[in-house]
């Protein structure tokens, strides 16, 4: 999330001002790469690890401020959320043994932040989507409190003008409303840097678009979403939802989406893309700026471009122009921000490689990439990997071709030239492009994650299937062999001990009736499906009562086809909520001789406990 902005006021003067920083910026930009001031002889990489901090039952922790205060490295940064860390890796030259030294300052750093989270009863873990986030750890008190944050949320939320919607489907669908953008917090990444030469920017930015559909189908890591298996890489569709302030109206009016793909091919400069997003998005974050870029550049200085940086990292593209300053020196680099975290080093590492090197050896025939593939179909390609993952079915220059045969028949031969061109180690590259080559034939951490968490679902509770996969994943990262050899869990045993909330027990699929329903069509329902207590809501969806066998037996003189739900009715309804402990609960039933307890938030069930839970 980059730089945390204290000292701005958000106000309209200072925002006035921002926008002519902006303009100036562009036009500086331009002035840049007219003048030959990018740098264009040297090639460098460079990345950033996010991780997820959980306690020891493999729940989020929420005490990431502790942790980095405790570590005291300007390498570490904060995220959205207080359960993530972000690890900002030094740029190194494309060359050599440049991965094996990445490699090792990865480790270093997650080894420091390890050491200090140990100290505060936490662990680290590398992963998409951390399968044991609930919806409790989305409300605003975990929000990292730093004024940035909230003032992205702010913003995106006054502009959506309701609340946030996320509708995914998959295997199972997931559809619920959040008012705040925390839902982002879900997403844990390893973003890959690559710096650019200023000629060469549009062709690149095109090759990395059409490649990024292959290349995130042998990536997927973040199947599940709250205990629901949805997309193999859900976190694209949730971080664009989760960032989403399109308001939908009857009028038929295309906007773009503030996370995204893109919308076409690129064919100028960089700084036409610029242009292109300042002209569709508006201004989320402003601060105040003392130096104009126009007037450095005629000082003979290199200007930050602080407006169109900060404007830059509030627009999230999967594949993100970017500008910066190193060594005194300006110049352009690509972002792949589609790779999700996880599931180990040696499997990130691989990723990378195999990224840089497709960018690296792209052949001249894909130059021109406007002429060999429609725009539609790159977007395209891109979804149904993060769809489908290792299954799906891509669109490659015509041709219609699996996941496997795309990436070991036509990327990877082009991957191993473009490390050797920069004379990369011959053995780190057969090491790296080896465990993709191998997870393409084998198997994604997205697959295994689906695998076994369908294998524990057969044995166990959801709350506790989470838990354990949990729990598998982190083990096998101490291991660090790469996913494609991970072995199956083994058979689960549900313990009491494990358990101590009403929503790590309570029934979620719940059948419910309206108050307005029949009798006899309710008492038919609760027959045919055995179920001795229903839930009972109005037309807002809000619980207003219970169906019980023991009290419909007290209403034998009424005529059932005529009388309704309402009339036959518990009223008084005793809930608790998911986070009631279950010894809890079960001294409510027993003080009330009730038999089941709806579980709720607000005025609307989520789940049911009853006694054969217990």
């Amino acid at each position: 999330m980059g730089e945390h902005i204290r000292k701005s006021s958000f106000s309209e003067d200072e925002r006035k001002v921002f926008v002519q920083h902006l303009i100036n910026d562009i036009q500086a930009l331009e002035n840049m790469i007219a003048d030959g001031l990018i740098e264009d002889d040297i090639v460098r990489i460079g990345a950033e690890q996010e991780m997820c901090i959980i306690k020891d039952d493999y729940r989020p922790s929420p005490n990431s401020l502790e942790i980095l205060k405790e570590v005291d490295d300007p390498h570490f940064t904060t995220e959205f959320a207080t359960y993530n860390i972000e690890a900002n890796l030094d740029p190194y030259k494309l060359e050599k043994d440049c991965f094996a030294t990445m490699e090792h300052q990865v480790r270093v750093l997650l080894h420091k932040v390890k050491e200090s989270a140990a100290k505060h009863n936490t662990k680290v873990i590398l992963t998409g989507i951390l399968p044991t986030i609930s919806k409790d750890e989305l409300g605003m008190d975990f929000m990292t409190p730093i004024p940035r944050y909230y003032r992205i949320n702010e913003v995106l939320t006054a502009w959506r003008g309701d609340d946030f919607t996320v509708r995914i489907h998959g295997a199972d669908e997931l559809s619920l409303h959040h008012d705040s953008v925390l839902f982002e917090a879900c997403n844990t990444s390893f973003q890959l840097h690559l710096q650019i030469p200023p000629e060469d920017f549009v062709k690149s930015y095109n090759w990395a678009q059409a490649i990024s559909g292959p290349v995130l189908g042998v990536c997927c890591n973040s199947p599940l979403l709250l205990g629901k298996e949805l997309w193999r890489e859900t976190r694209i569709a949730l971080f664009q939802q989760s960032l989403d302030t399109r308001v939908w109206t009857k009028a038929l009016r295309e906007e773009v989406a503030r996370v995204g793909f893109g919308e076409r091919w690129q064919k100028k400069s960089v700084a036409e893309t610029f242009k292109q997003d300042i002209s569709t998005h508006r201004i989320l974050l402003t601060k105040p700026i003392k130096e104009n870029s126009l007037q450095l550049l005629k000082e003979g200085k290199i200007p930050k471009l602080e407006a169109l940086s900060l404007f830059n990292s509030t627009v999230y593209r999967w594949n993100r122009p970017c500008y910066g300053v190193g060594n005194g020196k300006p110049h352009l680099r690509i972002e792949n921000r589609y790779i999700p975290a996880g599931p180990t080093v040696i499997d990130e590492m691989a990723n990378f490689a195999f990224w840089v090197g497709l960018m690296a050896g792209r052949p001249h025939k894909y130059d021109h990439m406007p002429n060999l593939m429609d725009f539609r179909t790159a977007k395209l390609n891109f979804l149904r990997a993060a769809s489908s993952g290792r299954h799906a079915m891509f669109s490659w220059m015509g041709k219609a071709m699996t996941m496997k045969k795309i990436v070991r028949e036509e990327l990877l031969p082009i991957a191993y030239n473009g490390l050797r061109k920069f004379n990369v180690d011959e053995k780190d590259i057969e090491k790296l492009l080896g465990i993709i080559e191998k997870r393409a034939s084998g198997r994604t951490g997205a697959d295994w994650q689906i695998k076994n968490f369908r294998e524990l679902r057969k044995q166990i509770k959801l709350d506790s299937a989470i838990v354990q996969l949990t729990k598998a994943i982190y083990r096998n990262q101490q291991d660090d062999e790469p996913v494609h050899l991970w072995k199956p869990i083994e058979g689960m045993v549900e313990t009491k001990e494990a358990f101590r909330w009403v929503s790590q027990i309570m029934s979620t699929k719940l059948m419910k009736l309206y108050e307005d329903d029949y009798a006899n069509l309710a008492i038919a329902i609760m027959q045919w499906n055995n179920i001795h207590h229903l839930p009972v809501e109005n037309g807002k969806g809000e619980l207003v009562g219970l169906l019980t066998w023991s009290h419909i037996e007290k209403f034998k003189k009424i005529d059932k086809k005529e009388a309704r739900v309402s009339d036959v009715m518990v009223k008084n309804v005793i809930t608790v909520s998911p986070k009631t402990e279950i010894s809890e609960a079960k001294k409510i039933m027993e003080k009330h001789n009730i038999g089941c307890l709806p579980v709720c938030v607000d005025a609307h069930i989520v789940g049911i406990i009853s006694k054969v839970d217990m």
